[in-house]
């Protein structure tokens, strides 16, 4: 690189200094930003409830074993391990723009092809390479978040995640009531809904596309010139304090960052937290959750049509809820959140493992209703917290690492829970379920910081 000289003490405080100065002061265009990186969301969610609905027609035509049908499933949440970690560990490597433009291409490509499938297994294979685009976007999105919003906004808008992944769900069971309410085959209705998939993320593609690097990348890279760029172009801020030439920085270690966020005890502890309260989240919602269209079927609350309609209902109160909970985050902080979400998580599932075991299934729709509203709450900053507490050099990989323990137990969950419905009966598998809220309700007591407002860039 022309133009490069060597990184001194002096230039390193320069960084910090310029690093700070964007992450307190500037987010005009950081709101849009963020917007645009959370609309990804929209994308997954529409794949991880769209299968869940139509795994009832997959049944019906290909006739595949339990457990093929649960992979089919849990395909993406397989692949998004791989490309949660690949994804974040690239974004601190080559930059945070190059990946997401890849990622929904790749999902654009993939989500049109698996509605072309001719068999089950064909399906699970194209559903695991289209997780990975799905799991490096996400890890990817939140370094945007946490590099365009000053602090205090950055993880309200972390938050939304499960706002998004809400109106995602919405999307997803409207468009099946249409497809349903046609009177459409049900092998053209589950085809549509999987290649359906495709137009989202075609839109946020193009939304994207002029999108520049965030400023914040590019100072930790000791590319001065092209982040004095930016910062003039988004916020009005040429940021005059830095040099005009560019130096040489070492490229961070995958390996370090481990090492990195013991050093500090609210890092390591917020970050500990974060995996944990993933890991919590995700199993209790691809138990139950994921599960609740073939549960209602199950127990005879209504036909399909009526369980989508009834889910429907379930999943723009969860939207509510997604909405509700950032906006009082600022009063509450990241603590409250979680110790509130968890807790109501944790008494609706013992409410709905009653109901299901003493044949009150009318008790069902109100305790699945009061689970979702509690999971949009406990859900809402498990990534969030990772990668606000992680620093810039380091926070691809620590977005990336925290999400592998929500896809990690989201697989194994939406593999496996089926099998358990038939060990030990719908009602006692309920119960099960309710252990993961309880870890992480103790989690959040005894662990979590409150981290609102953090900051250590």
């Amino acid at each position: 690189m022309s133009g490069v000289k060597a990184l001194d003490p002096q230039q390193q405080l320069l960084m910090d200094r310029a690093v700070n100065h964007l992450v307190t002061h500037h987010s005009p265009s950081g709101q849009r930003v963020g917007w645009l990186m959370i609309a990804s969301i929209l994308v997954e969610a529409w794949d991880l409830y769209s299968i869940a609905f139509i795994l009832i027609f997959l049944r019906e035509q290909f006739h595949p074993s339990p457990a093929l049908l649960g992979l089919a499933g849990a395909g993406t949440q397989g692949g998004a391990i791989v490309g949660a970690l690949l994804g974040g560990w690239l974004s601190d490597r080559i930059g945070r723009r190059a990946i997401f433009l890849t990622t929904m291409v790749m999902f654009v490509v993939f989500a049109l092809a698996q509605a072309f499938v001719p068999n089950m297994v064909w399906l699970v294979v194209i559903r695991l390479i289209l997780g990975i685009p799905l799991g490096s976007d996400i890890s990817n999105g939140y370094t945007y978040i946490m590099e365009f919003l000053p602090r205090g906004e950055r993880e309200v808008m972390g938050n939304r995640w499960q706002f998004m992944f809400a109106v995602g769900e919405v999307f997803a069971l409207a468009v099946i009531a249409l497809l349903l309410w046609m009177a459409l085959p049900h092998w053209l209705v589950w085809r549509l809904t999987l290649g359906f998939g495709a137009v989202p993320a075609a839109i946020i593609f193009a939304l994207r596309y002029n999108l520049p690097e965030t400023a914040i990348w590019l100072i930790r890279r000791g590319r001065f010139r092209e982040a004095k760029q930016v910062s003039a172009s988004m916020y009005h801020d040429p940021l005059d304090f830095l040099p005009d030439h560019d130096v040489a920085i070492p490229q961070p270690r995958a390996r370090d960052f481990l090492v990195h966020i013991r050093r500090d005890p609210i890092r390591w502890r917020a970050t500990l937290f974060g995996w944990i309260a993933c890991f919590a989240q995700g199993s209790e919602f691809s138990t139950f959750a994921f599960y609740i269209p073939v549960l209602f079927v199950l127990v005879g609350v209504s036909g399909v049509l009526g369980t989508d309609l009834v889910t429907l209902l379930l999943y723009v109160i969860a939207a509510i809820s997604g909405w509700i909970g950032p906006l009082i985050t600022p009063r509450i902080g990241q603590r409250g959140l979680s110790i509130a979400g968890f807790a109501i998580v944790l008494v609706s599932l013992l409410v709905a493992g009653y109901a299901i075991k003493t044949g009150h299934t009318t008790i069902l729709p109100f305790a699945a209703a009061a689970m979702l509203w509690g999971h949009y709450w406990d859900a809402e900053n498990v990534v969030t917290i990772p990668s606000m507490v992680a620093r810039p050099e380091y926070r691809g990989i620590a977005s990336g690492f925290a999400y592998i323990f929500v896809k990690l137990p989201s697989f194994l969950a939406i593999f496996l829970f089926p099998v358990l419905f038939n060990a030990i009966g719908q009602g006692n598998a309920t119960l099960f379920t309710a252990l993961f809220p309880l870890i992480g309700l103790l989690a959040a007591i005894f662990i979590l910081p409150e981290v609102y407002g953090y900051q250590d860039d």
